[in-house]
């Protein structure tokens, strides 16, 4: 089952019982878009060739502007 499946489930199972705007829902939903674009990029990557490493620096530059 795919982490977008997952989370799609969960975000289901709270929206039944909580208002639209509720903070869990809206948690929910930054999660399903986390696992829907980290389910594009596993795709991605296994029918691409293997990346070089310009390449691969290049792509994680895309994600440095956020910070944890």
């Amino acid at each position: 089952m795919s982490r977008a499946t997952q989370a799609r489930g969960r975000l289901g199972l709270k929206s039944r019982r909580l208002p639209n705007n509720h903070p869990e829902i809206v948690k929910a939903r930054a999660e399903l878009a986390e696992a829907k674009i980290a389910d594009f990029i596993e795709r991605t990557l296994a029918e691409a060739p293997p990346l070089t490493d310009r390449q691969r620096a290049f792509l994680a530059e895309l994600l440095k502007p956020v910070a944890l």
